[in-house]
């Protein structure tokens, strides 16, 4: 008896072993970069959300600064398509972090060869959509926006058990949806039914149409999950913003206590609440609402108590809400789902917002020593250790390692191959430019198809605003005015000609839909080549205007000397221990 009693604790022991090496096995390498940096440093994403009524013309607005820095930048325009009914779709696994060298293949082919083994559904007609590393629009006027917020351990499921992750979710909803509502039931379902996770933790969407926009949140439900269990394969839940509110998600749920008798601003799973109450994260006898967020990602910070490293939330609603005088040492999560903002946000508003640097407040990172003699804000991007002691360092919405930043707009006013557009800047906000791509067209430049962080590529569109950035970072305060101007100068003339873009595309839409089609594909794709080239020409003048910094001027073939600030030149004499010169005479 005693035997047989060890040899079952000799077989429970290495099942386990086994298991734990399967865990280990199919970590995906995000996790092994998530380990050698702290969690707030791999704060990727924020999106910036506006109501129809709290814009300035009436869209629906949402934004995704895709905060990555090692991932594929690159695009596709997926053309609409046609299939025999009984058609199915093949579902592969996607890693938002993982790339190939060039010389492999393209990441949108290569994906091919990691299969699932599920094959799901096709209606006979698919949508039109373009797509980074996740859907942003269809020819429906779907929007997308993306953020990463994060689940309790426990709950991950970094096994191939769980087919879809929130990529894959993304680019299927504009595949077969219309609407928000539509979209946010069928990633919901699909998640439940095929499972949710693998690369994947709680991932965050904000899903729009011209009428309503969402916040989506989807959770995997632990690595013992398997389609065999009969329970479902992700737990998620959804929210609406007021329509005359905006809101933003900075890496972290937003999603509080929640009505589900009033599906006109809730939707959730079957199991949003019971799976809390079979984890031990919510007692059901309390007599305390059930809160999403603390029961599901819990997090115990404030824009204050995290030295500005979590100052995004508190920030974006002090700069649309000021009078409402939030308070930096709030806990994030007491801060509100939504805000009804003192003005009405435009386009460009949105824009200046995914650039915003904490200017004017103690969490500047270009302030003092940390911004250096050129008041650099991208310096110190991370934290740091020093002598066993950890410092955290602000993290702000316009960071400067943004792979790529989309502002969509959505508009009911007009035919959705119209209404829709889909403001794109390659590279870290402060030093790109926006590029309208509406929602019907047909291509994108074959530039912004191709290129990787590790080759540089004149080809690729890409590497004209990293071209501009690192001459920029050098003597930053000298060459960021040089950009702006850029910037001025292109996106203005771009927002500019909205209305007479639109208006064009209407007479013509009414009298063949297609004309207006190839008029959108021909005017946005001439509108980002020309940018690009412009930046191009911006990164050679940067290198000729601050070189050796020093400022030439090509007008007056002059070179004259920058200037440094006085404080940094008294913080060189103290800490090099310079003597001031003698007086000629005593020399």
């Amino acid at each position: 008896m005693k035997t047989k009693k060890l040899w079952l604790i000799v077989s429970v022991l290495f099942i386990a072993l086994i298991f734990v090496g399967a865990l280990a096995f199919f970590q995906p390498e995000q996790k092994k970069f998530e380990s050698s940096e702290p969690a707030y440093a791999l704060d990727g994403c924020t999106v910036i959300i506006v109501g129809k009524n709290a814009s300035t013309d009436g869209s629906v607005m949402t934004t995704h600064t895709c905060d990555c820095g090692v991932c594929d930048w690159t695009f596709r325009s997926i053309p609409a398509a046609d299939y025999e009914a009984g058609a199915t779709r093949k579902i592969y696994h996607i890693d938002q972090f993982e790339t190939w060298p060039p010389e492999q293949g393209l990441k949108w082919e290569i994906y091919k060869k990691n299969f699932t083994g599920v094959e799901i559904p096709q209606p006979v007609h698919t949508y039109a959509y373009i797509h980074g590393m996740f859907g942003y629009m269809n020819d429906q006027q779907l929007a997308i926006g993306e953020s990463t917020i994060g689940c309790r351990r426990e709950m991950r499921n970094p096994t191939p058990s769980a087919t879809f992750d929130i990529t894959w979710l993304t680019l299927v909803a504009m595949e077969q949806c219309k609407t928000a509502r539509e979209a946010i039931k069928l990633m919901g379902t699909l998640g439940e039914k095929y499972g949710y996770g693998y690369t994947d933790s709680g991932e965050m969407l904000a899903v729009a149409d011209p009428n309503e926009v969402w916040i989506f949140e989807i959770m995997p439900v632990g690595p013992l999950w398997t389609p065999k269990s009969g329970k479902p394969g992700a737990i998620w839940c959804a929210q609406r913003i007021p329509d005359d509110h905006v809101s933003v998600c900075p890496n972290e749920s937003r999603i509080g206590e929640i009505d589900l008798d009033n599906p006109d601003y809730f939707m959730a799973s079957p199991n949003v609440i019971s799976y809390a109450v079979d984890k031990g994260y919510y007692d059901s006898d309390s007599g305390e609402s059930f809160n999403w967020k603390k029961a599901y990602s819990p997090s115990e910070t404030s824009a204050a108590s995290s030295k500005g490293s979590r100052a995004r939330l508190w920030r974006f609603f002090d700069l649309v809400a000021p009078s409402q005088k939030f308070s930096p040492d709030t806990p994030n999560m007491e801060l509100p789902f939504s805000v009804k903002p003192e003005k009405k946000l435009s386009a460009k508003d949105v824009m200046a917002m995914t650039r915003d640097k904490y200017e004017g407040t103690d969490y500047n990172p270009a302030r003092g020593l940390q911004g250096g003699p050129f008041a650099n804000p991208n310096f110190l991007p991370y934290g740091f250790s020093l002598d066993k002691q950890r410092y955290n360092t602000p993290r702000v919405i316009g960071v400067n390692r943004a792979e790529y930043v989309t502002v969509t707009q959505c508009r009911d006013w007009l035919p959705h191959p119209i209404g829709g557009i889909v403001w794109l800047a390659f590279g870290a906000q402060d030093t790109s430019c926006f590029m309208p791509l509406y929602a019907g067209i047909t291509r994108i430049p074959h530039s912004f198809e191709i290129g990787d962080h590790w080759v540089f590529n004149r080809e690729s569109a890409r590497w004209a605003f990293d071209y501009v950035d690192f001459h920029t970072q050098t003597v930053y305060s000298h060459a960021i005015k040089d950009v702006r101007l850029a910037q001025e100068e292109w996106e203005e003339k771009a927002l500019s000609r909205v209305e007479s873009t639109d208006r064009v595309a209407l007479e013509l839409y009414k009298k063949d839909p297609a004309e207006a089609i190839v008029y959108l594909t021909d005017y946005s794709n001439n509108q980002a080549n020309a940018v690009v080239n412009a930046w191009w020409k911006l990164g050679d003048d940067l290198l000729v205007k601050y070189n050796k910094l020093w400022s030439y001027d090509a007008k007056t073939r002059e070179r004259n000397r920058l200037t440094f600030p006085d404080w940094y030149l008294k913080e060189l004499i103290e800490h090099n221990q310079l003597k001031p010169e003698e007086p000629e005479g005593k020399r």
